[in-house]
C-alpha cells in the first residue's frame, strides 16, 4: 500500500498558513458567507488546488469551494467528497493568530507567550498523554488556534497533493468541498450539490485521533420575544412589567441541575440561552435545544414552553411568541441505513495504524444536514482539542494520520469496486 509522505513538514507549513487568516463568522450578518474575509482562505485554496492540477476548483459566490480528483481506476466507483469548513468560530478572537510549534512534546505544561495566564495543563487537556515526543502546535494565548476546523482544510489538501503525485495509486472521482459558516449553523445553506456530484462523504472535523462519529446532536433553536408593559419609572407601582426581567424569570427558571450543558454529558440533551438583549418594553432570547433523539428533543421544547408559560402566568399585562425552529438532525438516521459508509471509514483509520473509535459528538457538523440532504456523511477526525477557545491545540502527528486515513478511505472503496 502507498504510504502517505509529508515533505519538508509541508502539512504542518500548510496548517500554520491557513490558520494565520483571518476567517471568523458572524452570527449577525445576514448576508452568504457571513464575513468576506472568508474568502481569502477560499481564493487561497483554489489557487492552490489548480496548482496542483485540479482544474475545475473554485469558489462562488457564497464563498463554497469546489474541486475534483478525476478517477484514474477503470472501475465503476461511487463519487466521494471529503469536506472540511473554513470560518472559525466567533466565541474567540481569530485576528493575528500566532501558531507556534512546540517540538517534542514531553508531558510539561504549556505556557502561550503572548498571556501567560493561558496554560494548557497535562491535568485538564487529557489527550496530551498521549502526545509524548510529538510536535504540538498552538497559538500565542491572545486569539484561538484555528484548528477547528483548518486542521481539516490542510489534511485534505495535503490527500489532494498525494493524489496528484501518485498516479500509481488508483482511485475513484473525488470531491473536495471547503465550505464558510459552519460555526453559526449555516454551512450547507448554499452548497450546489449538482456541482458537488458526489455519492456521500465525509467531514474531517473531529477531534481524538482514531475518532469517527456516526452520531450526532439532533438540534433545535429557540427565539423567545417577551412584549412588557413599559411606564415611567416614578409612577410605575403596579403598572409596570419589565420585559428584561420577565425574560431573565424564564431563564433563571430553567433546571439548575440538569438539562444545561454545564450539567450534562454523554447523551444528555439540553436546553441552552445563547443570548439576551432588551429593554423595558420587550426582550428577546435565543435558546439552543440538543438531545439525540427526536423524541427528547421535542420533549425539551415543550417543558421551555412550560416553562415560558408558567413565568407569563404572572404578568398578565404582557405577552409573548417563542419560535421553535429545527436547525439539524442526528445523521445516525441515515447512516444507519448505509453500514459500509461508517465500516471503510473505520478501515481507513486503522490502516493508518490507528486503533479506531466509533463515537458519538455532542454538537453538529456539515455531515450532519449533508446526510439529511442525501449524501451520507459521518465525521473523521482531524485531531483538534480545546477549540473555540485560547488553549486550542493539534498535533502534527495526529494530522499525518488523518492524511493517510482520507487517502485509505479512496483505496478501499477502490479495491471493493463496489457501492
Amino acid at each position: 500500500m502507498n504510504k502517505y509522505t509529508c515533505f519538508n513538514n509541508s502539512l504542518a507549513k500548510r496548517f500554520i498558513k491557513y490558520a494565520k487568516i483571518d476567517t471568523q463568522s458572524d452570527p449577525q450578518s445576514s448576508t452568504c458567507p457571513s464575513t468576506e474575509k472568508q474568502k481569502n482562505l477560499g481564493r487561497l485554496l483554489v489557487q492552490e488546488l489548480q496548482e496542483m492540477g485540479i482544474s475545475d476548483a473554485e469558489i462562488d459566490i457564497n464563498g463554497y469551494v469546489y474541486g475534483t480528483i478525476p478517477a484514474n481506476s477503470d472501475k465503476k466507483l461511487p463519487v466521494i467528497f471529503f469536506c472540511s469548513h473554513m470560518d472559525t468560530s466567533p466565541d474567540c478572537s481569530g485576528e493575528n493568530v500566532k501558531p507556534i510549534i512546540h517540538d517534542n512534546y514531553q508531558g510539561q505544561d504549556i505556557i502561550l507567550p503572548d498571556d501567560g495566564k493561558v496554560v494548557l495543563k497535562l491535568s485538564e487537556h487529557k489527550d496530551l498523554q498521549y502526545q509524548i515526543g510529538n510536535d504540538i502546535i498552538t497559538a500565542s494565548g491572545t486569539t484561538l488556534l484555528g484548528a477547528d476546523n483548518k486542521a481539516g482544510l490542510a489534511e485534505i489538501m495535503e490527500a489532494v497533493r498525494f493524489f496528484m503525485e501518485s498516479p500509481e495509486v488508483k482511485h475513484g472521482t473525488i470531491k473536495v468541498l471547503f465550505t464558510p459558516d459552519e460555526e453559526i449553523g449555516r454551512g450547507v445553506d448554499q452548497v450546489d450539490l449538482q456541482k458537488l456530484g458526489a455519492d456521500f462523504g465525509y467531514t474531517i472535523d473531529g477531534e481524538t485521533l482514531g475518532s469517527i462519529e456516526d452520531e450526532t446532536f439532533s438540534a433545535d433553536g429557540a427565539f423567545l420575544i417577551i412584549d412588557g408593559v413599559s411606564t415611567h419609572p416614578g409612577f410605575a407601582k403596579g403598572k409596570m412589567e419589565s420585559a428584561i426581567k420577565v425574560i431573565s424569570e424564564v431563564i433563571d427558571t430553567l433546571p439548575k441541575d440538569t438539562l444545561s450543558p454545564e450539567t450534562t454529558s454523554q447523551k444528555e440533551g439540553f436546553i441552552h440561552p445563547v443570548s439576551i438583549s432588551g429593554q423595558v418594553e420587550q426582550a428577546e432570547a435565543h435558546f439552543i435545544i440538543r438531545d439525540f433523539t427526536d423524541e427528547r428533543l421535542k420533549a425539551h421544547g415543550a417543558h421551555l414552553k412550560t416553562i415560558v408559560e408558567s413565568v407569563m402566568a404572572k404578568y398578565p399585562g404582557s405577552s409573548y411568541d417563542l419560535k421553535i425552529s429545527p436547525q439539524y438532525r442526528n445523521m445516525k438516521q441515515i447512516l444507519d441505513q448505509h453500514p459500509q459508509i461508517v465500516a471503510y471509514g473505520v478501515e481507513a483509520i486503522e490502516r493508518a495504524g490507528v486503533v479506531a473509535k466509533k463515537q458519538s459528538i455532542r454538537g453538529g457538523t456539515d455531515g450532519s444536514r449533508l446526510s439529511f440532504m442525501g449524501l451520507p456523511c459521518p465525521n473523521i477526525f482531524a485531531g483538534e482539542h480545546a477549540f473555540h477557545s485560547k488553549q486550542e491545540w493539534v498535533s502534527v502527528q495526529d494530522m499525518e494520520k488523518a492524511v493517510q486515513t482520507i487517502i485509505n478511505i479512496a483505496c478501499i472503496w477502490e479495491e471493493r469496486g463496489e457501492f
